[in-house]
């Protein structure tokens, strides 16, 4: 069986007020925290939150923002632990509530909102090409041959961290469920190289 099988994600209703839109590693921290084990669980990544738009510094959590974990299925009983355990994230309480789990779906389409480039490579300043290599690098090491379809620049964080969208399609189900598992990329804890199923290629120009 593949061992995408035993991935899933656990979604988590979410109470608080605000984050700063550079939210990702104060939450990975926390996160590692209150669930000690998180870091070091093949596997384990964040998906992004969803707050509202805006341009800035500061951002409100909707009534609607869910913090979500892809872990493996064993794990989820550890992950209820956070159920009205409060987290400190950059001095802001967020309250995780009612959990509910979610299969992953092996689309032929799958979509990152934001794959992180490898660090120190030309790729986090904007060079395309650069990620592109990388991307397809790791796509051959996973055993996929899907196309990978490259989205805007984007920062992750303060200093010279950056990443792109990125979309894969054409994918056969068990490469699609390879690539819901592993992801692509580093700094998987903060919701970099999360991929979810998508059915439409016009995604992959939105912004984080």
């Amino acid at each position: 069986m593949d061992d995408a099988a035993d991935m899933v994600d656990l979604s988590f209703a979410l109470a608080g007020r605000e984050l700063p839109r550079r939210y990702r590693d104060a939450l990975a921290q926390a996160l590692a925290h209150a669930l000690p084990w998180l870091a070091d669980e093949p596997g384990v990544a964040v998906h992004r939150l969803n707050l509202v738009a805006g341009a800035g510094p500061r951002a409100l959590l909707s009534g609607r923002t869910r913090l979500t974990l892809r872990l493996p299925r064993g794990r989820v009983d550890d992950a209820l632990a956070l159920v009205g355990q409060p987290l400190r994230v950059a001095g802001e309480a967020l309250v995780p509530g009612t959990a509910s789990r979610r299969e992953l779906l092996a689309f032929g389409t799958q979509y990152a909102h934001v794959v992180a480039a490898e660090p120190g490579s030309a790729a986090e300043g904007g060079d395309e090409l650069d990620f592109m290599n990388q991307v397809r690098a790791a796509l051959d090491r996973l055993g996929i041959r899907g196309r990978a379809i490259c989205g805007r620049h984007q920062p992750i964080e303060d200093g010279p961290l950056g990443g792109y969208g990125l979309m894969v399609d054409g994918l056969e189900p068990d490469e699609a469920r390879r690539l819901l598992h592993q992801g692509l990329g580093p700094r998987r804890l903060w919701g970099c190289g999360v991929f979810v199923p998508h059915r439409s290629a016009a995604a992959v120009g939105a912004t984080h």
